[in-house]
């Protein structure tokens, strides 16, 4: 197979530089970076350079910004003379240099082939480049040669190609030493939040550790970034107004570093400032932590949940069901918590006789401010089993139904528990005979918590009427 290969040169890039006064900085001007990252996969990106300028009138060419940037989110300001430049015009260049695009700007023109046939001839010989249409298309001394029969050399780079994504602006300058700060929205940067719980032998308390994951997909690589995680849903206006997010985003200053996280208000959200700079490169997944708790008090609840549609018809028995089984816990101060909590996964840990820590299930939580509770469902219990009948059912009106259950509990472990019967009624409905005592935990729902001996079985009878 015929190697290929590119011969570049490098021009300017753009025509209109050779008439006005050109510059340009590229991240070795810069001197600070700073990454706000939201959890809808967007950035706000402040990135201060240090920048020459000629007085008057000049282009200024920006390179190394994300690839995923929102050009009309960027903002450019003096931080060391404020108000000495003024913006004319901005434009943001992505048509990036590749092979394809190289050769597809050059169809229809003069190439050379560089090692052409050495069985026809040697060295260097000129080509018309007539496609570039499934694979490229030579004439050659009024032959046509399909593929890639030489390397292929081309006499310079066309003038709308750049090798970078550049904001490219036309400025009116009145300080020569100038830091710049631009500022602007990518696409690419996300985060999530993942806990480790490390569940006490005696389950009675555990542990937090929250970890922060970084995904980085915007195309640029921030070095040494002051980092900050707003949790949060953020509303996404159109395109026509990001201005106003970038504008209220950027009013969110660095704070002191603290061993861990500083979390504060900010707007409807929660703010988390980093306490150490970071490099957060592209295509990279980094994981920073984000908060501990140790002793937190918590619960096991087991939970046996009925449906809406056993109350309106005929039901069969359901056979053996294992239990749901649920982990609480209460996010407030006095119990080694009350931090606001970003949403997402909770992996829960607990040692075996060995003292080795297990997996024992998993469950996503949603934005958790603080002093509120944590629930978290684990999966279902192997020894805790219970079974539905349906005894009696009939309909005794218009859209009047009455229905009577037995439900078995049987708990199978070593030690007593307490199993609560969730029964989600629909309509207007009354419990007629009961066998224990319930809680209208709201207008459609019953639960009664009903304590199961280690090694035992409770039978629960209850008849109710339902009418829609």
């Amino acid at each position: 197979m015929v190697c290929r290969a590119i011969v570049l040169g490098i021009t300017a890039v753009a025509v209109a530089w050779a008439q006005t006064p050109a510059s340009s900085t590229t991240i070795a001007d810069q001197k600070d970076v700073a990454v706000t990252a939201y959890n809808n996969g967007l950035a706000l990106v402040r990135d201060t350079r240090a920048v020459k300028l000629p007085s008057g009138e000049s282009m200024l060419q920006f390179e190394d910004v994300a690839q995923q940037i929102r050009p009309e989110t960027v903002g450019l300001k003096s931080k060391s003379a404020e108000g000495s430049i003024a913006i004319l015009e901005q434009n943001y260049e992505y048509d990036l240099i590749s092979p394809n695009k190289l050769m597809e700007k050059y169809v229809g023109k003069k190439v050379k082939l560089q090692n052409f046939n050495s069985e026809l001839t040697s060295g260097t010989v000129e080509a018309e480049l007539l496609s570039m249409n499934e694979g490229p298309i030579y004439k050659v001394n009024n032959e046509i040669f399909l593929g890639y029969p030489g390397n292929v050399v081309l006499p310079e780079i066309p003038e709308n190609l750049i090798a970078k994504p550049s904001l490219i602006w036309t400025l009116n300058n009145t300080a020569a030493d100038q830091t710049l700060e631009v500022t602007y929205l990518t696409n690419g940067v996300s985060w999530s939040a993942d806990y480790v719980i490390t569940l006490a032998k005696a389950e009675t308390s555990l542990g937090v550790a929250g970890w922060v994951t970084m995904n980085n997909q915007s195309g640029a690589t921030f070095t040494n970034a002051q980092l900050k995680l707003v949790a949060g849903e953020v509303n996404i206006a159109p395109p026509s107004q990001p201005q106003m997010e970038m504008m209220f985003a950027a009013k969110a200053m660095p704070a002191a570093a603290p061993p861990m996280p500083q979390e504060e208000a900010f707007a409807e959200y929660h703010l988390y400032t980093m306490p150490r700079r970071t490099t957060i490169k592209q295509n990279q997944s980094k994981q920073l932590a984000l908060l501990n708790g140790e002793n937190v008090k918590c619960g096991k609840k087991y939970e046996y949940r009925g449906q809406e549609y056993f109350y309106s018809q005929q039901v069969p028995p359901t056979g053996e069901e294992h239990v749901g089984v649920y982990l609480e816990f209460r996010n407030e101060e006095k119990n080694g918590l009350g931090v606001p909590l970003p949403a997402g996964v909770m992996r829960v840990y607990q040692e075996d006789s060995e003292g080795m820590l297990q997996f024992a299930g998993e469950d996503r939580i949603k934005h958790t401010p603080k002093d509120e509770n944590v629930r978290l469902r684990l999966g279902e219990a192997f020894d805790v089993i219970g079974e539905r009948v349906q005894k009696e059912y009939q309909v005794i009106g218009t859209n009047v139904h009455e229905s009577a259950y037995e439900i078995t509990l049987r708990n199978h472990k070593e030690t007593d528990i307490t199993v609560d019967v969730v029964e989600p009624m629909p309509g207007d409905w009354r419990i007629l005979e009961k066998s224990h005592e319930f809680v209208k935990e709201d207008a459609r729902t019953a639960v009664f918590s009903i304590p199961v001996p280690k090694d035992g079985e409770v039978k629960l009878t209850y008849r109710v009427q339902v009418r829609y």
